[in-house]
Formats: structure tokens, C-alpha cells, sequence
């Protein structure tokens, strides 16, 4: 089976099982959209949507965040982890989107990586889900699943987001995304993983792509892909 087969294949039993993946981040609009994925870099999403209720009730729009304290917005967020980076993060890009967005997070790429805290994933998750341009945001669990389905080589999840956007069409990128990140919690985890039943891994891997990849990063360059930072753009 060649990588084309094996994409229309994988396309396939993603679309079955998750015809319509909805957006795990509770939010609202961009704005919301933007500070949920924020929050949940290094973080579950299970537990961001327990944080940003009160959060969102104190301040839901970049007016009303721009004028709250860090320490404030600190102790709302303590759970989701890494809260002193997190919370100066939202305080600023609040103000930043008040004095040169008119209040509005932007689009472009360019604009969302300008914004402290913003990083490659986030501000591609935002473009897609927010505004629908075409992404393919890759974590170190979409890393490792790829890995498994022998549809990358790479060491990192910058090569695999090239790799998978590559070998899968534009117009399906964003729900993809999705799809893959669905599949991989409920049946493709990271630990006590029997590929022998896995709807994909069963047919899709190498015994090598099946046991060697986790979630825990390799190397710096592997960590730092879990962390708030800026990466190349997509």
C-alpha cells in the first residue's frame, strides 16, 4: 500500500467514526476561541473547560481583560499550569489587540504570532477554527499517531505537520485535525496501546511505528514543542 492508499484509507475511518468532530475547547468566538488554546498548552482540555466558565464571567472580550490585574487572571488559570507565562500572556495580547486589531484577533498568521503567548499550534487552531483557513496544527499527539501510521519520518512536530500537509488534501486539513485528535483518545493512546486493535494501527503500522512513539518528547527541540513559543510559519 503506497502513502496515497494509505490517506484515502485513514481519511475513510476517520470520516466513519467522526463525521462532524466538534471544537473540544468551550468558547464563543475567536476571542475565547484564542484564550482557550492558550490555556491548554500543556494543559488537558478537560481542564480548561473547567477553568474558562469563571474566567469568561470576569472577562470575555479584550476590553474587559485588558483592564484585569496578572495576579488576577493568575489565580483564575492556577490549574491549567505554567500561570505566571499564561496570565501576563492574556492581560497583554488583550491590550495589543485593543491598540492595533480595534479589538478583534486577527486571521493572519502573521498578526495571531505577533501576540504574546501565541505560538505556531495556537495560532493555526485559531485560523481554522475561528476563521476557516486551511491548517494542520500538529501537538506531540498528533506526532505520535502519525508516527505509528508510518506517514512520517520526522523527529519533530514541525516535520510532521509538513509531512501530513503534504500527503493529505488542503480542504481537509481542519477537520482532520480534529478527526485525528478524537481517534487518538479514544483509541489510539499514548500507554497500553494494543495495535493489534487499533482500527488503524492494525493495518496502517510497522511494528516499529506501533511501540516506539509516545508523548514524551525526545529531545529540547521536542519539549519546547509543548511550550508557549513562535514557531516557522505553516
Amino acid at each position: 500500500m503506497n502513502d496515497t492508499q494509505k490517506c484515502e484509507q485513514i481519511q475513510v475511518i476517520l470520516d466513519r467514526l467522526y463525521p462532524a468532530p466538534p471544537v473540544p475547547l468551550d468558547h464563543r468566538d475567536a476571542y475565547t476561541l484564542l484564550i482557550a488554546v492558550l490555556l491548554s498548552a500543556q494543559c488537558t482540555d478537560v481542564r480548561v473547560n473547567q477553568v474558562t466558565p469563571k474566567l469568561f464571567a470576569l472577562a470575555d472580550n479584550p476590553a474587559a481583560m485588558a483592564i484585569q490585574s496578572v495576579e488576577t487572571v493568575r489565580e483564575l488559570i492556577f490549574p491549567c499550569g505554567l500561570s505566571p507565562q499564561k496570565s501576563k500572556a492574556i492581560v497583554e495580547l488583550s491590550r495589543l489587540l485593543l491598540a492595533h486589531h480595534g479589538g478583534q484577533v486577527p486571521a493572519e498568521y502573521s498578526a495571531l504570532i505577533a501576540l504574546p503567548g501565541v505560538g505556531n499550534k495556537t495560532a493555526q487552531v485559531v485560523m481554522a477554527q475561528a476563521f476557516g483557513v486551511p491548517t494542520f496544527p500538529v501537538d506531540t499527539h498528533i506526532h505520535r499517531l502519525a508516527t505509528r501510521w508510518g506517514l512520517t519520518t520526522g523527529k519533530n512536530v514541525e516535520q510532521t505537520e509538513r509531512d501530513l500537509k503534504r500527503l493529505f488534501a488542503r480542504d481537509q486539513w481542519n477537520k482532520l485535525h480534529l478527526q485525528v485528535i478524537y481517534f487518538g483518545r479514544e483509541h489510539c493512546p499514548a500507554l497500553r496501546h494494543d495495535p493489534k486493535h487499533c482500527p488503524i494501527c492494525s493495518w496502517a503500522s510497522t511494528p516499529a511505528d506501533a511501540s516506539a512513539p509516545s508523548d514524551r518528547p525526545t529531545s529540547r527541540a521536542g519539549a519546547r514543542g509543548r511550550s508557549l513559543r513562535r514557531d516557522p510559519p505553516p
